[in-house]
Order: structure tokens, then C-alpha cells, then sequence
């Protein structure tokens, strides 16, 4: 008999789908050679990401908290990784 296993949603925690809006927008990157986020300082990028949360915040969330999340993570990354030179 074929047993099936529900899914995980893809991102658990309300950090994580703050940190995919983030990378979708453009406004943070990954350094490729050691993997930190970066703030990519594009003002443009930040008020996509800002408005991406506003109109599709996770199922439970507030707009105004998937807006306050988005701004929390954005302000905890640095615009250079700490391992590079």
C-alpha cells in the first residue's frame, strides 16, 4: 500500500518568508562564496519587498507585521559578508 506523507510547507518560520521576499525583491543577496546575506542598498528593491509583504502576507500574519518583519530582517543584514576580506 502506497503511504503518502503531507507536505512541509517550504518556508516554517515567519523569518525565513521574510528573508525569501527579501531575495525575490532583489533587495538582499547571497555572497557566493560564503553564503551570508548582503543588503544590496537599492531603495528601490526595499519598497518592492515592503510592498510584496503588505498584499501577500502569510496566512495568519497581519499586513502590518509581514511589513514590520520585512523591515526587522532587512535592518539585521550588513551590506558586506563578515568572511570576506
Amino acid at each position: 500500500m502506497l503511504m503518502t506523507r503531507e507536505r512541509r510547507p517550504p518556508i516554517r518560520t515567519l523569518r525565513g518568508w521574510a528573508i525569501h521576499v527579501l531575495q525575490e525583491a532583489g533587495a538582499i543577496r547571497e555572497c557566493e562564496e560564503h553564503g551570508w546575506m548582503q543588503d544590496r542598498a537599492d531603495p528601490h528593491a526595499r519598497d518592492r519587498a515592503d510592498d510584496i509583504a503588505r498584499r501577500n502576507p502569510p496566512t495568519g500574519v497581519s499586513a502590518d507585521e509581514a511589513g514590520a518583519e520585512v523591515r526587522q530582517v532587512l535592518d539585521s543584514i550588513g551590506d558586506t559578508c563578515p568572511e570576506c576580506p
